[in-house]
């Protein structure tokens, strides 16, 4: 404003005195147009001029008051051509999308400039007008599973072409949508890490509200039982710092999830797992402190929610962390009660039924009183976790405490020994940057993983296999070999085997039997742990 008053008074005085002032009105109207913003240019327009300097057009106001003789207005070089890029970026869409035809046009025209913030109401509108919202725009494929409120569908988006996981929640007519639905809606829209399950898209009708989700190939049981409960003891440790590094990001955040559990951490061919399943969570509000003791599915229930405590806070997840350490390490669930008594008891008979010295105010709580429990005392963990090392003990130790203050947050977890083969970048990764990044983060091969075929080297776990008739066997079927009619197999896990001569062998693996009927001697390849061996057994 204060330029254009300038360029006014120049102008005044070249009109009224001569000369005097086209040396000074050139400098001032070239040094404002030094100033301006590259992208724009000052648009003199033809007016016509009175006598006395003033413009005929101008309105009757006081004298006093400054009116430019020269209109100036600013404006825009013609605009650079929009780019699928800018709108991804402007829209937060996914770089693999497909946008409609004419879609970029359209968005140019009706866009504000990209220095202004779009606001709520055209950003829906825009993402309307691309496909999001609307059951159209995917496409069911398998159905994957259902509960009580929804059900689960294997999906493809027409949008990107990528598989998705579309979770169908029946509205009824009187209730509404139901209240998980509403938290894990609420809290997944502002949940954004590369371990914790993605929500693409909300699509709302009258029968139904579809939640879509970035689709994942199995969840973690699905992923034991696939290893023959036997999980390679480095991918156990990349699993559980995935699952650390999701809860801190939650626990900063005050979000509690409250049913933690192998069956909602969800994992990829990659080996990312994530998080899901919010259901249950709450955002841990202050001071309010009046939760409800009704949750964790029960095998993975801490010992003080289950004896009735409401007063808890991101500690309650810690608790599921430790038993799911155990399980991935073991391949069996740590305490598998069938009733809240028979849960503390499976509890106090591991770690020791608490005192008022190893509990404060437990001698008080009349549940435990009820319960009457007998006077365990603490076993070794390190017996019951053969394959873990001391640094994982401790780590599960500091996890599997009474009372929750006790237990180990899970930032801090995640910088214990245990995971300091891990290097120490792993640790200062951006949220949605995954561990896989990291060239030195590699998932190892799983040597019981079935798999729909194996290598025709006859390589499996780093060794050669011998060169006679391999056979793959599948759970659940018999198995007859090439050139031998009448020699079967019946078996529970997959194996690698070959057959020499006529006997058989007896095949233990993983707390599972083989038999194999036929041939004399037997060579089989199997994996344990992170390694691979052979049996010869002649019987």
């Amino acid at each position: 404003m204060d330029r254009m008053r300038k360029i006014k008074r120049q102008l005044s005085l070249t009109l009224r005195g001569g000369h005097t002032g086209d040396k000074s009105l050139t400098e001032t109207i070239g040094s404002s147009q030094d100033t301006a913003n590259s992208d724009s240019e000052i648009v003199h327009e033809d007016v016509k001029m009175g006598s006395d300097g003033e413009s005929d057009q101008a309105s009757g106001t006081s004298s006093d008051e400054v009116h430019s003789p020269v209109r100036v207005r600013l404006r825009n070089n013609p605009a650079r051509k929009i780019s699928t890029e800018d709108i991804n970026k402007r829209l937060s869409l996914p770089a693999d999308i497909r946008l409609p035809d004419g879609y970029l046009e359209k968005f140019s025209l009706n866009s504000p400039p990209f220095d202004k913030p779009l606001s709520r109401r055209l950003r829906r509108v825009s993402l309307s007008e691309i496909g999001f919202g609307k059951l159209e725009t995917y496409v069911k494929l398998d159905k994957l599973g259902e509960g009580t409120y929804a059900t689960v569908y294997k999906g493809r988006s027409k949008l990107t072409d990528n598989l998705v996981a579309l979770k169908e929640i029946r509205l009824e007519h009187e209730e509404g949508a139901p209240c998980t639905a509403i938290r894990e809606v609420s809290l997944l829209k502002d949940l954004k890490h590369a371990n914790i399950v993605t929500l693409h898209d909300i699509i709302h009708t009258q029968k139904s509200l579809t939640l879509v989700f970035e689709y994942l190939d199995k969840d973690l049981k699905q992923y034991l039982d696939d290893c023959g409960n036997c999980i390679h003891m480095h991918n156990v440790k990349l699993f559980l710092f995935q699952l650390l590094r999701g809860l801190a990001y939650c626990h900063s955040r005050k979000v509690l999830h409250r049913d933690l559990k192998p069956q909602n951490l969800l994992i990829n061919e990659r080996g990312e797992l994530k998080l899901a399943d919010f259901g249950l969570a709450r955002a841990k509000s202050i001071p309010t402190k009046t939760y409800s003791n009704e949750v964790v599915t029960l095998w993975y229930r801490p010992p003080d929610i289950l004896l009735g405590s409401t007063d808890y806070s991101t500690q309650i997840d810690m608790w599921g962390v430790g038993c799911i350490f155990y399980e991935m390490s073991t391949g069996r669930p740590l305490f598998p009660g069938s009733t809240v008594e028979e849960e503390l008891h499976f509890i106090f008979k591991l770690l020791g039924t608490p005192t008022e010295e190893t509990w404060p105010g437990i001698g008080s709580n009349e549940d435990f009183i009820s319960f009457n429990y007998p006077r365990y005392r603490a076993d070794n963990l390190h017996s019951h976790t053969p394959r873990l090392d001391s640094d994982g003990v401790e780590l599960l130790s500091k996890l599997l405490q009474f009372e929750g203050r006790k237990r180990i947050s899970a930032d801090e977890a995640m910088r214990q020994p245990y995971f300091h083969s891990l290097g120490e970048r792993v640790v200062n990764l951006p949220d949605t940057t995954s561990i896989f990044a990291l060239k030195e983060i590699q998932l190892e091969r799983e040597p019981g993983m079935r798999m729909s075929s194996l290598p025709e080297s006859g390589e499996l776990g780093g060794r050669q296999a011998p060169k006679t008739e391999p056979a793959l066997l599948r759970r659940g079927r018999t198995v007859k070999t090439r050139g031998e009619p009448g020699r079967d197999a019946l078996f529970v896990f997959w194996g690698y085997i070959t057959f020499t001569s006529d006997t058989f062998i007896v095949f233990f693996f993983s707390r599972s039997v083989v038999v194999l009927f036929g041939g004399a001697q037997t060579d089989m390849w199997g994996g344990f742990g992170g390694g691979s061996w052979l049996i010869p057994c002649v019987l």
